[in-house]
């Protein structure tokens, strides 16, 4: 659904072939597909000629969306590169429970809201590279 949403964004519909290309699979993957989704009440498909996403359908392409964003937005933040963030979003996705992803809807949320760059993520930046806590830098406590 979430492809058939950016694909359909400004005309407001998009073709099987299109989605096919996108996804990477055949066009009867995708027809079959759309067969249940169009029982569902999530789309209107017209074979040969389009599929459109129903008001039920937006919503929840547009959830998946901000779901994956949140993700991929926590995954960098951690330094995960973006490739890679996006990649594991769309695998781990499928399986958080909605809490988890509400609660790191706030995180992200709240370390983008933050007036200046977080000294403690930055120290986590410097032990991603370090491998060293910035705060025991200057103890002698090796782990």
């Amino acid at each position: 659904m979430e492809a058939i949403y950016e694909l359909s964004c400004g005309k407001g519909f998009t073709r099987v072939k299109e989605i096919a290309k996108k996804l990477g699979v055949k066009p009867a993957t995708v027809s079959e597909m759309l067969e249940k989704l169009a029982k569902d009440g999530y789309v209107i498909h017209k074979k040969r000629l389009y599929v459109a996403l129903t008001d039920k359908g937006v919503e929840i392409a547009k959830s998946v969306r901000e779901r994956r964003n949140v993700l991929v937005k926590f995954l960098m933040m951690i330094g995960v590169p973006k490739e890679i963030a996006e990649e594991d979003a769309c695998t781990i996705e499928h399986v958080l429970h909605p809490e988890t992803v509400n609660q790191l809807k706030k995180f992200v949320r709240f370390v983008e809201d933050c007036p200046f760059d977080p000294k403690w993520l930055e120290h986590f930046m410097e032990y991603c590279k370090s491998g060293i806590h910035p705060c025991l830098k200057d103890k002698c406590i090796v782990k």
